[in-house]
């Protein structure tokens, strides 16, 4: 029997021991999945979260709803919506804004998980979607962002695209839990995008990625019988093959006579 959700205790005593694993999912479907196949974290969007649902769909998940800062707005703003989302039911909460932020947050205890190396959101910084880290200077820089996140009260960060070597080294030297996306095996846990597990990723797929379904072909041959189900239905209306007997309610023949007597007076 699987173990009740854990706690961010319960990540911090795990870390150096297993390797946790960690989706990205947009559904209830998506999230009650992950919590049946044994998944530890997921990150979510908050609405998800947010819905009376969600915790009878995955009542084991670590669930950690995010948002683009910029999306949500100032400080106050986010510690608005920190508690909105903790109140639903969230674990801990993504930010990827200032360190100013994130202290604010983590002054009022709620767990926050910073992001360093490859941002998407600030991505013009460091050169475009492109790995972080690769010199040693710009390795020192990401490290500093780590030991800032710490000293500003996070609980965690997501480690993107950073070389391994690079990731594995750091990850050794903070109490950070620390979430590789892209980053290798020397960190605390694996994060993946279930669009990208399950192939339903349009256009180009992360290196980091691995597709172990083919979610994309089944959706095309699905709409294809839709449109194919759709062209039957217009072409039965066209034919009077639709409806049918079985398809309409008739009245009583006494009845019927009754109502064309009235229709005629």
């Amino acid at each position: 029997m699987r173990q009740a959700r854990p706690t961010v205790a319960d990540l911090r005593s795990m870390k150096g021991k297993r390797q946790l694993t960690m989706l990205r999912v947009l559904t209830l479907e998506e999230a009650e999945a992950a919590d049946k196949a044994g998944v530890d974290i997921v990150s979510v969007p908050p609405e998800l979260v947010c819905d009376p649902r969600y915790r009878d769909a995955a009542p084991n998940l670590f669930t950690m709803p995010g948002d683009n800062f910029y999306e949500i707005g100032t400080a106050d703003d986010f510690v608005r919506w920190a508690f909105r989302v903790y109140k639903a039911s969230a674990d801990a909460v993504y930010c990827s804004a200032s360190l100013a932020t994130i202290r604010r947050m983590a002054d009022e205890a709620i767990p926050v998980v910073g992001h360093v190396g490859l941002i998407p959101s600030r991505a013009t910084w460091t050169g475009g979607f492109k790995a972080v880290g690769k010199t040693a200077e710009q390795a020192m820089h990401v490290f500093e962002a780590v030991r800032q996140l710490e000293a500003a009260g996070a609980v965690g960060a997501e480690i993107e695209v950073v070389p391994v070597e690079v990731a594995t080294a750091i990850s050794q030297r903070t109490s950070l839990i620390m979430l590789s996306m892209g980053a290798g095996a020397g960190c605390d846990a694996q994060y993946l995008f279930a669009d990208d597990i399950l192939g339903q990723t349009k256009g180009h797929v992360p290196r980091h990625s691995k597709v172990y379904r083919n979610f994309a072909a089944e959706y095309e041959r699905l709409q294809s019988e839709r449109i194919a189900a759709f062209r039957e239905y217009v072409g039965d209306v066209a034919s009077a093959a639709y409806p049918e007997g079985r398809h309409v309610v008739n009245m009583d023949a006494a009845e019927l006579q009754r109502f064309q007597q009235m229709l005629d007076r």
